[in-house]
Protein backbone atom coordinates (compact mmCIF):
# COMPACT_ATOMS: atom_id res chain seq x y z
CA UNK A 1 0.00 0.00 0.00
CA UNK A 2 1.04 3.60 -1.12
CA UNK A 3 0.64 4.79 1.91
CA UNK A 4 2.53 2.54 4.43
CA UNK A 5 5.36 2.60 1.75
CA UNK A 6 5.45 6.32 2.13
CA UNK A 7 5.38 5.62 6.68
CA UNK A 8 8.55 3.64 6.60
CA UNK A 9 10.70 6.47 5.62
CA UNK A 10 9.11 9.49 6.12
CA UNK A 11 6.60 8.79 8.80
CA UNK A 12 7.12 9.90 12.81
CA UNK A 13 8.44 6.95 14.70
CA UNK A 14 9.44 8.81 17.55
CA UNK A 15 7.03 10.72 19.22
CA UNK A 16 7.14 9.53 23.03
CA UNK A 17 3.37 7.73 22.93
CA UNK A 18 4.75 5.19 20.71
CA UNK A 19 7.49 3.67 23.20
CA UNK A 20 6.07 1.46 24.32
CA UNK A 21 2.28 1.78 22.48
CA UNK A 22 0.31 1.22 25.48
CA UNK A 23 -3.65 1.84 25.66
CA UNK A 24 -3.55 3.83 28.17
CA UNK A 25 -0.29 5.88 26.62
CA UNK A 26 -2.58 5.93 22.97
CA UNK A 27 -5.50 7.17 25.07
CA UNK A 28 -3.77 9.71 26.72
CA UNK A 29 -1.92 10.91 23.96
CA UNK A 30 -5.22 11.29 21.62
CA UNK A 31 -7.58 13.05 24.35
CA UNK A 32 -4.35 15.77 24.85
CA UNK A 33 -4.08 16.02 20.67
CA UNK A 34 -7.58 16.88 21.00
CA UNK A 35 -7.16 21.15 19.60
CA UNK A 36 -3.22 20.71 20.51
CA UNK A 37 -0.51 21.05 18.27
CA UNK A 38 2.07 17.68 18.95
CA UNK A 39 4.66 19.70 19.32
CA UNK A 40 3.26 21.29 22.17
CA UNK A 41 1.71 18.11 23.94
CA UNK A 42 5.46 16.28 23.88
CA UNK A 43 6.06 17.90 26.88
CA UNK A 44 2.89 17.62 28.82
CA UNK A 45 2.84 14.09 27.80
CA UNK A 46 6.11 13.64 29.30
CA UNK A 47 5.63 15.56 32.25
CA UNK A 48 1.89 13.60 32.77
CA UNK A 49 3.38 10.21 32.35
CA UNK A 50 6.20 10.67 34.66
CA UNK A 51 4.07 11.73 37.71
CA UNK A 52 0.99 9.01 36.70
CA UNK A 53 2.65 6.36 34.38
CA UNK A 54 -0.71 4.17 33.96
CA UNK A 55 -4.30 4.19 34.51
CA UNK A 56 -4.20 3.01 37.96
CA UNK A 57 -1.87 5.69 38.87
CA UNK A 58 -4.47 8.55 36.78
CA UNK A 59 -7.41 7.14 38.96
CA UNK A 60 -5.49 7.29 42.51
CA UNK A 61 -4.53 10.83 42.06
CA UNK A 62 -6.02 13.98 43.40
CA UNK A 63 -8.11 16.33 41.45
CA UNK A 64 -5.27 18.86 42.25
CA UNK A 65 -3.07 16.83 40.94
CA UNK A 66 -4.51 16.32 37.68
CA UNK A 67 -5.72 19.69 36.88
CA UNK A 68 -1.70 20.91 37.98
CA UNK A 69 -0.30 18.73 35.18
CA UNK A 70 -2.77 19.48 32.84
CA UNK A 71 -2.43 23.97 33.60
CA UNK A 72 -1.89 25.68 30.40
CA UNK A 73 -2.97 22.94 27.68
CA UNK A 74 -5.99 24.68 27.86
CA UNK A 75 -9.60 22.37 26.95
CA UNK A 76 -9.74 21.44 31.01
CA UNK A 77 -12.87 19.57 30.56
CA UNK A 78 -10.48 16.63 29.09
CA UNK A 79 -8.57 16.33 31.79
CA UNK A 80 -11.31 16.22 34.18
CA UNK A 81 -13.31 13.68 31.84
CA UNK A 82 -9.67 11.44 31.59
CA UNK A 83 -9.68 11.29 35.60
CA UNK A 84 -13.39 10.15 36.02
CA UNK A 85 -12.65 7.81 32.98
CA UNK A 86 -10.05 6.19 34.60
CA UNK A 87 -12.01 5.88 38.25
CA UNK A 88 -14.75 4.29 35.73
CA UNK A 89 -12.16 1.24 34.61
CA UNK A 90 -11.17 0.66 38.14
CA UNK A 91 -14.55 -0.07 39.09
CA UNK A 92 -16.12 -1.87 36.03
CA UNK A 93 -12.80 -2.67 33.69
CA UNK A 94 -10.40 -3.87 36.00
CA UNK A 95 -8.24 -1.04 36.10
CA UNK A 96 -7.53 -1.41 32.21
CA UNK A 97 -9.05 0.55 29.38
CA UNK A 98 -11.41 -2.21 27.67
CA UNK A 99 -10.85 -3.46 24.32
CA UNK A 100 -14.49 -3.55 23.44
CA UNK A 101 -15.52 -0.60 21.01
CA UNK A 102 -18.87 0.38 22.57
CA UNK A 103 -17.35 -0.02 26.23
CA UNK A 104 -14.53 2.60 25.45
CA UNK A 105 -17.15 4.90 23.67
CA UNK A 106 -19.54 4.94 27.65
CA UNK A 107 -16.34 6.37 29.08
CA UNK A 108 -16.48 10.23 29.35
CA UNK A 109 -14.71 12.11 27.02
CA UNK A 110 -14.05 9.03 24.32
CA UNK A 111 -15.81 9.28 21.22
CA UNK A 112 -15.75 7.54 18.12
CA UNK A 113 -12.62 8.60 16.65
CA UNK A 114 -10.87 8.03 19.92
CA UNK A 115 -12.22 4.50 20.65
CA UNK A 116 -10.97 3.36 17.08
CA UNK A 117 -7.36 5.26 17.19
CA UNK A 118 -6.92 3.24 20.54
CA UNK A 119 -7.91 -0.31 19.20
CA UNK A 120 -6.01 0.42 16.20
CA UNK A 121 -2.61 1.36 17.89
CA UNK A 122 -2.96 -0.15 20.92
CA UNK A 123 -4.78 -3.89 19.46
CA UNK A 124 -3.83 -3.84 16.10
CA UNK A 125 -7.87 -3.87 15.92
CA UNK A 126 -9.75 -2.74 12.26
CA UNK A 127 -10.95 0.73 13.77
CA UNK A 128 -11.41 3.58 11.83
CA UNK A 129 -10.35 6.86 12.67
CA UNK A 130 -11.54 10.67 12.05
CA UNK A 131 -9.55 13.39 13.58
CA UNK A 132 -8.75 16.68 11.83
CA UNK A 133 -5.50 15.87 10.20
CA UNK A 134 -7.64 12.49 8.86
CA UNK A 135 -10.54 14.95 7.87
CA UNK A 136 -8.40 16.84 5.38
CA UNK A 137 -6.45 14.06 4.03
CA UNK A 138 -9.71 12.13 2.78
CA UNK A 139 -11.16 15.27 2.27
CA UNK A 140 -8.89 16.03 -0.63
CA UNK A 141 -8.15 12.93 -1.65
CA UNK A 142 -11.78 11.94 -2.33
CA UNK A 143 -12.88 15.39 -3.56
CA UNK A 144 -15.65 15.44 -1.06
CA UNK A 145 -17.38 18.93 -0.39
CA UNK A 146 -18.77 20.49 2.44
CA UNK A 147 -17.57 21.37 6.52
CA UNK A 148 -16.10 17.84 7.79
CA UNK A 149 -17.94 18.61 11.49
CA UNK A 150 -22.06 18.46 9.29
CA UNK A 151 -23.45 15.44 9.62
CA UNK A 152 -23.77 14.21 5.92
CA UNK A 153 -20.07 14.81 5.34
CA UNK A 154 -18.67 13.29 8.53
CA UNK A 155 -20.84 10.21 7.60
CA UNK A 156 -19.53 9.85 4.32
CA UNK A 157 -15.71 10.58 5.73
CA UNK A 158 -16.42 7.47 8.20
CA UNK A 159 -17.81 5.44 5.81
CA UNK A 160 -14.36 6.29 2.95
CA UNK A 161 -12.37 6.05 6.52
CA UNK A 162 -13.71 1.99 7.12
CA UNK A 163 -13.26 1.05 3.87
CA UNK A 164 -9.59 2.11 3.18
CA UNK A 165 -8.73 -0.02 6.57
CA UNK A 166 -5.83 -3.21 5.50
CA UNK A 167 -5.93 -6.50 6.71
CA UNK A 168 -2.86 -5.96 9.00
CA UNK A 169 -0.30 -3.44 10.18
CA UNK A 170 -3.44 -1.30 11.79
CA UNK A 171 -0.94 0.56 13.96
CA UNK A 172 1.38 1.83 11.16
CA UNK A 173 -1.77 2.77 8.90
CA UNK A 174 -3.53 4.32 11.55
CA UNK A 175 -0.48 6.56 12.54
CA UNK A 176 0.22 7.24 8.79
CA UNK A 177 -2.48 8.52 7.94
CA UNK A 178 -2.34 11.15 10.84
CA UNK A 179 1.14 11.99 9.87
CA UNK A 180 0.36 12.19 6.43
CA UNK A 181 -2.41 15.14 7.44
CA UNK A 182 0.26 16.63 9.53
CA UNK A 183 3.41 17.01 7.87
CA UNK A 184 2.22 16.46 4.26
CA UNK A 185 -1.10 17.16 3.42
CA UNK A 186 -1.56 20.43 5.90
CA UNK A 187 -4.40 23.09 6.10
CA UNK A 188 -1.92 25.40 4.38
CA UNK A 189 0.64 25.25 1.61
CA UNK A 190 0.23 21.25 1.85
CA UNK A 191 3.47 19.67 -0.47
CA UNK A 192 1.45 17.65 -2.76
CA UNK A 193 4.55 16.84 -4.61
CA UNK A 194 5.87 14.51 -2.13
CA UNK A 195 2.59 13.05 -1.34
CA UNK A 196 2.32 9.61 -2.05
CA UNK A 197 -1.60 9.72 -2.85
CA UNK A 198 -0.89 12.55 -5.00
CA UNK A 199 -1.60 10.21 -8.66
CA UNK A 200 -5.61 9.70 -8.00
CA UNK A 201 -6.34 13.13 -5.16
CA UNK A 202 -8.64 14.36 -6.64
CA UNK A 203 -8.49 18.00 -5.11
CA UNK A 204 -5.25 17.95 -6.77
CA UNK A 205 -6.79 16.68 -10.01
CA UNK A 206 -9.35 19.43 -10.07
CA UNK A 207 -7.33 22.40 -8.76
CA UNK A 208 -9.15 22.45 -5.33
CA UNK A 209 -6.66 21.58 -2.71
CA UNK A 210 -6.96 25.06 -1.48
CA UNK A 211 -10.42 24.79 -1.26
CA UNK A 212 -10.97 21.41 0.65
CA UNK A 213 -11.98 20.79 3.04
CA UNK A 214 -14.19 23.27 3.30
CA UNK A 215 -14.08 25.87 6.16
CA UNK A 216 -16.26 26.00 8.86
CA UNK A 217 -19.02 28.85 8.41
CA UNK A 218 -17.67 32.63 10.24
CA UNK A 219 -18.87 32.94 13.79
CA UNK A 220 -18.50 36.27 15.59
CA UNK A 221 -17.62 35.35 19.08
CA UNK A 222 -19.10 37.08 21.73
CA UNK A 223 -17.96 39.71 24.18
CA UNK A 224 -17.42 38.99 27.88
CA UNK A 225 -15.46 41.24 30.83
CA UNK A 226 -14.76 40.69 33.86
CA UNK A 227 -12.56 42.33 36.70
CA UNK A 228 -10.10 39.68 38.41
CA UNK A 229 -8.41 40.22 41.88
CA UNK A 230 -4.58 40.74 42.46
CA UNK A 231 -4.32 40.45 46.01
CA UNK A 232 -1.40 39.20 48.04
CA UNK A 233 -0.53 39.30 51.50
CA UNK A 234 2.45 40.67 53.30
CA UNK A 235 4.60 37.36 52.70
CA UNK A 236 3.69 38.01 48.86
CA UNK A 237 1.14 34.78 48.85
CA UNK A 238 -0.93 35.40 46.42
CA UNK A 239 -5.37 34.99 47.29
CA UNK A 240 -6.65 31.88 44.49
CA UNK A 241 -10.32 31.02 45.26
CA UNK A 242 -11.20 27.63 43.49
CA UNK A 243 -13.47 27.66 40.39
CA UNK A 244 -16.88 25.41 40.49
CA UNK A 245 -19.49 25.42 37.97
CA UNK A 246 -20.37 24.85 35.04
CA UNK A 247 -17.13 26.99 32.84
CA UNK A 248 -14.04 26.21 31.01
CA UNK A 249 -11.85 26.80 34.16
CA UNK A 250 -14.41 24.51 36.43
CA UNK A 251 -11.86 22.20 39.64
CA UNK A 252 -9.08 25.50 38.21
CA UNK A 253 -7.62 27.36 40.84
CA UNK A 254 -7.76 30.83 39.62
CA UNK A 255 -7.91 34.69 40.83
CA UNK A 256 -10.81 35.92 42.40
CA UNK A 257 -13.00 36.82 39.47
CA UNK A 258 -16.21 39.22 39.41
CA UNK A 259 -18.33 40.41 36.55
CA UNK A 260 -17.53 44.04 37.02
CA UNK A 261 -15.50 46.23 39.82
CA UNK A 262 -18.31 46.80 41.66
CA UNK A 263 -18.92 43.36 42.49
CA UNK A 264 -15.47 42.79 43.20
CA UNK A 265 -15.61 45.67 45.54
CA UNK A 266 -18.42 43.52 47.09
CA UNK A 267 -16.06 40.76 47.59
CA UNK A 268 -12.92 42.56 48.94
CA UNK A 269 -15.05 43.67 51.44
CA UNK A 270 -16.93 39.76 52.25
CA UNK A 271 -14.05 38.17 52.63
CA UNK A 272 -10.62 40.11 53.03
CA UNK A 273 -9.07 43.25 54.85
CA UNK A 274 -7.47 46.15 53.25
CA UNK A 275 -5.87 49.27 53.67
CA UNK A 276 -6.12 51.37 50.71
CA UNK A 277 -7.57 51.58 46.97
CA UNK A 278 -6.53 48.89 44.04
CA UNK A 279 -4.49 49.41 41.62
CA UNK A 280 -6.44 48.90 38.39
CA UNK A 281 -3.66 47.25 35.93
CA UNK A 282 -4.35 47.19 32.28
CA UNK A 283 -7.18 45.00 30.71
CA UNK A 284 -6.08 42.25 28.32
CA UNK A 285 -8.01 39.47 26.22
CA UNK A 286 -8.20 35.76 26.43
CA UNK A 287 -9.71 33.53 23.27
CA UNK A 288 -11.89 30.81 24.24
CA UNK A 289 -13.30 28.70 21.53
CA UNK A 290 -16.62 30.31 22.19
CA UNK A 291 -16.02 33.86 23.27
CA UNK A 292 -13.72 36.88 24.11
CA UNK A 293 -12.83 37.52 27.56
CA UNK A 294 -11.64 40.73 28.17
CA UNK A 295 -10.03 40.41 31.80
CA UNK A 296 -9.04 43.45 33.90
CA UNK A 297 -6.68 42.95 37.13
CA UNK A 298 -6.95 45.40 40.23
CA UNK A 299 -4.43 44.88 42.45
CA UNK A 300 -4.07 44.86 46.04
CA UNK A 301 -0.10 45.59 47.43
CA UNK A 302 1.30 43.40 49.85
CA UNK A 303 0.55 43.97 53.28
CA UNK A 304 -2.68 45.04 52.67
CA UNK A 305 -4.94 41.75 52.27
CA UNK A 306 -5.58 39.76 55.17
CA UNK A 307 -8.01 36.60 54.66
CA UNK A 308 -10.88 36.49 57.22
CA UNK A 309 -12.08 33.75 57.81
CA UNK A 310 -14.99 32.60 55.32
CA UNK A 311 -18.29 30.86 56.03
CA UNK A 312 -18.66 27.07 55.28
CA UNK A 313 -20.51 28.45 52.13
CA UNK A 314 -17.89 31.07 51.01
CA UNK A 315 -16.10 30.21 48.13
CA UNK A 316 -12.87 27.96 48.67
CA UNK A 317 -9.65 29.91 49.54
CA UNK A 318 -6.09 29.86 49.99
CA UNK A 319 -3.17 32.13 49.84
CA UNK A 320 -0.74 30.67 47.29
CA UNK A 321 3.16 31.49 47.54
CA UNK A 322 5.13 32.32 43.89
CA UNK A 323 7.00 28.78 44.40
CA UNK A 324 4.08 26.67 44.70
CA UNK A 325 2.45 28.10 41.65
CA UNK A 326 4.30 25.22 39.31
CA UNK A 327 2.27 22.85 41.46
CA UNK A 328 -1.14 24.55 41.13
CA UNK A 329 -3.77 24.12 38.26
CA UNK A 330 -3.88 27.61 37.26
CA UNK A 331 -5.71 28.98 33.62
CA UNK A 332 -3.27 29.66 31.19
CA UNK A 333 -4.03 33.92 31.42
CA UNK A 334 -3.78 33.79 35.13
CA UNK A 335 -0.47 31.75 35.14
CA UNK A 336 0.97 34.29 32.54
CA UNK A 337 -0.37 37.41 34.76
CA UNK A 338 1.17 36.06 37.97
CA UNK A 339 4.50 35.46 36.41
CA UNK A 340 4.23 38.97 34.88
CA UNK A 341 3.30 40.66 38.06
CA UNK A 342 6.65 39.08 39.65
CA UNK A 343 8.70 39.96 36.81
CA UNK A 344 7.53 43.51 37.07
CA UNK A 345 8.31 43.44 40.80
CA UNK A 346 11.70 41.86 40.73
CA UNK A 347 12.78 44.51 37.78
CA UNK A 348 11.56 47.50 40.40
CA UNK A 349 13.26 46.15 43.22
CA UNK A 350 16.64 46.17 41.06
CA UNK A 351 15.82 49.16 39.51
CA UNK A 352 15.48 50.66 43.55
CA UNK A 353 18.29 52.62 44.57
Amino acid sequence: MRLLDWFEPHGRHDLPWQHPRSAYRVWLSEIMLQQTQVQTVIAYFERFTAALPDLPSLAAASHDEVMALWSGLGYYARARNLHAAAKLCMERHGGALPTDFDALLALPGIGRSTAGAILAQAHGLAFAILDGNVKRVLARWRGIDGWPAASAVERELWQFAESLLPNDRLPDYTQALMDLGATVCTRTRPACPRCPLRQDCVARREGRVEQLPTRKPAKILPRRECAMLLAFDESGRVLLQKRGGPGVWNGLWSLPEAPDAYSLAAFIQRHLRTRGAAHVLPAFEHVFSHYRLTITPHRHSAAQARLRVADNNGPELRWAAPAEWPDIGLPAPVRQLLQSQCAHQSTSSEETP
